[in-house]
């Protein structure tokens, strides 16, 4: 899909240009991962709203380190996927690709989604002003992936502290069994 070259071409349109981006992992607010977005040495990101996505997709926690995955190629299976719709920078959507090993290990797809009116990332209710419309955002997804994780738990929101008991695991010196790519 992505060879070198189109890499560089794509990274080089990007520059200057703003990116809406899905988030339904790790990197929403309040989970693990978020300071990527709020560093502002990572590149410009701004929320946006909540946002579901149009199509149905499985939504597996996967991985020793409990890793949040949509698997994009079952398309039509699952639920509409609970997010997050931020606007980015050339330099932020460089450090997502980075974060989320594009092109090797996630790839980037444009999906519709659907602005939820008076939702927090929580899916909470809110006071925000927010008029329900379909957007086309971009929305990182594991490449490969085996099969049989069409036979897990599928989610639609993701929450890393959520009751289900599979918090996500970082990667650090304390982990020796961390392993990230692990049962995909």
């Amino acid at each position: 899909m992505y060879g070198p070259f189109t890499y560089f071409l794509d990274s080089q349109m990007s520059a200057g240009k703003l990116h809406r981006v899905f988030l339904y992992g790790t990197l929403k607010k309040g989970q693990p991962n978020h300071a990527v977005m709020t560093d502002p040495s990572n590149g410009q990101a701004t929320f946006v709203c909540c946002a579901n996505t149009v199509s149905k997709y499985p939504l597996v926690i996967a991985t020793s380190a409990n890793i949040p995955s949509v698997l994009f190629q079952d398309e039509g299976l699952g639920n509409n996927i609970f997010g997050e719709i931020w606007e980015v920078d050339g330099k932020m959507r460089q450090t997502l690709d980075d974060f989320e090993g594009f092109p090797e290990y996630y790839g980037r797809h444009q999906i519709p989604v659907v602005t939820v009116p008076n939702k927090d990332s929580d899916g909470k209710a809110s006071n925000d002003s927010v008029v329900a419309k379909e957007e086309t955002c971009w929305i990182y997804t594991i490449r490969e992936y085996d099969k049989r994780l069409v036979e897990s738990k599928f989610f639609s929101n993701y929450d890393s502290y959520g009751d289900h008991g599979l918090p996500y695991c970082a990667e650090n010196d304390d982990n020796p069994d961390y392993n990230s790519g692990d049962g995909l």
